[in-house]
């Protein structure tokens, strides 16, 4: 199977994603292709450097293998494998961010336009009161100047669309044509698993553009959408794809998931994707906890992460999960993957019988992977996310 990312001239183009020529398209597969290099060619040589070089030399100096993450990481630092690796990886992350910000920067007026004309439709509502969570506002989270927060002008959508449009280049198409591939994933694992449940209420936490809430609403048609966010940005630019796409049973609300003024018991459904590691060891119970009380009794949560560090991995796999966090602007990263999920579930009220913890294959969208076939998950080149969660106990 050819290992060369589809072309960043597939990606699904509804009426918000920002209009691209020939060398926009260029820049984009450019760095699909850079990543791949990086993930397939550069990073097994990290291996061989550790298994050959680095692992050997530790072990004569201390008697023992490196016991964790931690002493592979300091023992790694001068080697000159990982070093060419970690500078290329960082590198494509920049230059993902400011291949988007030019293509969005560029026609920011007339996507702005368009926003606002999307946006006078029903279900964007907005606080200007909030205040961004430090955790969030803190760093320029994925190398994303100003993260997701950040407004260049009034109304402004520019973070969205400059999230929306760089992400097919990063995943090399993985996550499908819409950048939705958390969502499918999620949606079709409830059909295969849970046919029966069907939610009236479904709240998202963490959504930013609303890429894994959309397979949702659309499985769920009948259903009330809430997808929360703090950043305004990401809010409108969500609104609007989501209407542009023809998806109108979502309200996108500036909000915390730390405290929102739901009733108890006031939701079926809540999820997240892949919004836990970018979140402070401080709010993460206190999300959890609010989790607990709006989830009603019967209903589910279910939340989409990477893998967890546990006693089996391999400390030099922890090791190249953990760069995010000292190299990407995750600062999170590495104490979310620490946790053990079932404690932190526990901790927020629900009970060892109610929790769960399982894999979800990636969805992969066949259009631009046609060898996957028709409903196939899992041909090889999909990844296998974690989810964990639980139902909360009839009354």
């Amino acid at each position: 199977m050819s290992q060369v990312p589809p072309s960043w001239q597939h990606v699904g183009r509804h009426e918000l994603f920002p209009e691209a020529g020939h060398d926009d398209v260029a820049r984009f597969d450019f760095l699909a292709n850079l990543n791949g290099f990086v993930s397939g060619t550069l990073a097994p040589k990290v291996r061989s450097a550790y298994e050959q070089e680095v692992k050997p030399a530790f072990e004569q100096e201390q008697g023992r293998a490196p016991r964790d993450r931690h002493e592979v990481r300091k023992a790694m630092t001068g080697n000159t494998s990982y070093q060419i690796w970690s500078a290329a990886r960082r590198c494509s992350m920049e230059m993902r961010q400011q291949t988007g910000r030019r293509l969005v920067l560029g026609q920011i007026d007339a996507l702005l336009d368009k926003a606002a004309k999307r946006n006078a439709e029903p279900g964007l509502k907005l606080d200007p009161h909030i205040q961004q969570p430090r955790y969030a506002a803190a760093v320029d989270i994925h190398c994303m100047p100003g993260g997701y927060h950040s407004e260049l002008t009034a109304n402004d959508i520019s973070a969205g669309a400059n999230y929306d449009c760089g992400i097919f280049a990063t995943t090399g198409g993985m996550l499908g044509r819409y950048n939705d591939g958390g969502g499918q994933a999620l949606a079709r694992w409830l059909q295969r698993e849970h046919a029966d449940f069907k939610p009236k209420r479904i709240l998202d936490i963490g959504c930013t553009v609303g890429h894994n809430i959309v397979p949702l609403a659309q499985a769920f048609p009948e259903a009330e959408v809430i997808a929360v966010d703090t950043a305004a940005p990401v809010l409108r630019y969500g609104h609007a794809r989501a209407r542009s796409m023809g998806v109108d049973n979502i309200t996108f609300r500036q909000a915390s998931g730390e405290q929102l003024d739901y009733p108890d018991g006031h939701f079926d459904l809540i999820t997240t994707s892949m919004f836990w590691h970018e979140t402070s060891a401080k709010a993460l119970p206190r999300i959890m906890n609010e989790i607990h009380r709006l989830l009603a009794p019967g209903g589910l949560t279910v939340h989409l992460e990477q893998p967890q560090y546990h006693e089996g991995m391999d400390p030099f796999e922890q090791f190249m999960r953990d760069w995010d966090a000292f190299n990407n602007n995750e600062p999170f990263w590495s104490v979310m993957h620490s946790y053990h999920l079932g404690d932190m579930m526990r901790a927020a009220g629900f009970s060892d019988d109610e929790y769960f913890e399982t894999g979800i294959r990636a969805w992969v969208d066949a259009d631009i992977f046609p060898e996957a076939g028709k409903g196939e998950e899992d041909y090889g080149r999909s990844a296998q996310w974690t989810a964990f969660g639980a139902w909360k106990e009839a009354a």
